[in-house]
């Protein structure tokens, strides 16, 4: 079996199976004969029993209610932890029921499940996969169980789905949130859940909730100019051109996401938690963009204007390629690049490079890459007209903000990544400048 883009494990892999007296076993390596491994779930912590777990989480969700969930989250992240599955999924069955008390709950409680999906942490003896097929079967039934637009319910939100699509109506006094239901829609055309996001924005609704996305393609496209106040939440698979041609408006999605992402983005913010396909932000032109994971091949390619993107992993080649984006210092784009990902317990660690491909910055002729590379993993052979340069004060000023926006939305904690080797350094200890090189040099 063989995969491109990356020179530290070859590219290349060997599956063998072999068979004894009770079964059959399937392992992996690579080329050069290092065994490939997947996680283990650990055996549950000792201490409070599944039952005292299951009720001290249903209590602190109860606790916290008309908080930030960020704050429950922080203070039960352990518990989260080493509860089992069996109590996990009794949790979670509580916290359906604690939904359905009113508006408040469900605001919560949403609020919980989400953090739960977005936020990379030690998932103890639950696989990771498990714990997250939870959480969506819950979230799921809970945004399944919003009151419909013909109901009688005095709510702040009202749910839409495909079978209710034509009594799609303007909000009404105190509705504030259409939850729409992207189950059994057609992938794109008129019959697309894309088109009754796009209805659903002209008729007056400024904050979406879209799930169980299953491939649909132009989620947050055809919105119009100056989309500003909109904010869309997506939940679920879905699929290409995402947020498209998006002019003011804030999109969430909530996991991966598919191709063409960001195509001709003017303005908004685009936040991906998880990683992007291929030829993401193609000819962007503005606007504030965060990916949690990497990206892959030709992201912010022929981008102009003034972008600004951060990617804390990595992308496989040709990222800012044909960049034309002006000078950062002067209202231009650039894009900072961590390098980094999370290993299987949730610490946030590097990559073994910050960069694979050889075409970094592949003949821009405006903007910049800000890249962490604290131990100089990337050479002068790996740029295609660019050229490395001190990060300077202003640099930093420059980049720190939208750092400090990845914190907020990701829990990466700047510190963290200024961390090298466990000791904090200075910003241009960690990050490197990518710039424009002169034509003269070029020449």
């Amino acid at each position: 079996m063989a995969r491109g883009g990356s020179y530290t494990d070859g590219g290349a892999f060997i599956l063998t199976v072999t068979k004894n007296e009770q079964a059959y076993h399937l392992s992996c390596q690579d080329k050069f004969g290092r065994a490939i491994t997947i996680p283990q779930p650990k055996r549950p912590t000792k201490g409070q029993g599944e039952a005292d777990g299951t009720q001290i989480l249903a209590d602190s969700v109860r606790d916290s209610l008309g908080q930030n969930a960020s704050l429950w989250f922080d203070q039960t992240r352990d518990l989260v932890t080493n509860v089992g599955l069996p109590s996990f999924h009794a949790w979670l069955d509580g916290l359906i029921r604690f939904a359905g008390e009113g508006d408040l709950q469900r605001s919560h409680a949403i609020a919980i499940l989400t953090l739960l999906r977005d936020r990379r942490f030690d998932s103890g003896p639950k696989k990771r996969s498990a714990l997250l097929s939870a959480v969506d079967r819950t979230l799921y039934q809970i945004l399944r169980s919003v009151p419909g637009l013909g109901d009688g319910f005095e709510s702040t939100y009202r749910c839409v789905d495909f079978p209710s699509r034509q009594g799609l109506r303007s909000p009404q006094l105190g509705e504030q949130i259409l939850v729409l239901d992207a189950l059994g829609f057609s992938a794109e055309g008129q019959d697309s859940a894309a088109q009754l996001l796009r209805q659903a924005y002209e008729l007056g609704w400024q904050r979406l909730l879209s799930f169980d996305w299953r491939g649909g393609r132009f989620a947050g496209c055809g919105l119009g100019a100056k989309t500003e106040g909109l904010h869309i939440d997506i939940y679920g698979d879905c699929g290409d051109y995402l947020g498209s041609g998006l002019d003011g408006a804030q999109i969430s999605l909530h996991g991966d996401a598919q191709d063409q992402v960001g195509q001709i983005l003017k303005d908004g913010r685009l936040v991906i938690y998880g990683d992007v396909g291929q030829t993401f932000l193609y000819g962007a032109k503005g606007g504030e963009v965060y990916v949690l994971g990497s990206a892959a091949g030709r992201p912010l390619i022929n981008a102009v204007g003034r972008p600004r993107v951060v990617i804390n992993g990595t992308c496989l080649d040709y990222l800012a390629e044909s960049f034309m984006a002006g000078d950062p210092l002067q209202g231009g784009g650039f894009a900072i690049l961590n390098g980094m990902t999370f290993d299987d317990t949730g610490w946030f660690v590097e990559l073994p490079t910050p960069y694979p491909g050889g075409n970094l910055f592949s003949l821009a002729s405006g903007g910049a890459i800000y890249l962490r590379d604290p131990h100089g993993k990337v050479d002068e052979d790996q740029l295609n007209g660019g050229q490395f340069a001190p990060l300077s004060e202003e640099d930093w000023r420059l980049i720190e903000p939208y750092l400090r926006q990845n914190e907020a939305l990701f829990g990466i904690l700047l510190e963290d990544l200024l961390r090298v080797d466990g000791i904090v350094q200075p910003p241009d200890k960690v990050y490197r400048k990518v710039e424009v090189r002169s034509l003269e040099v070029l020449s």
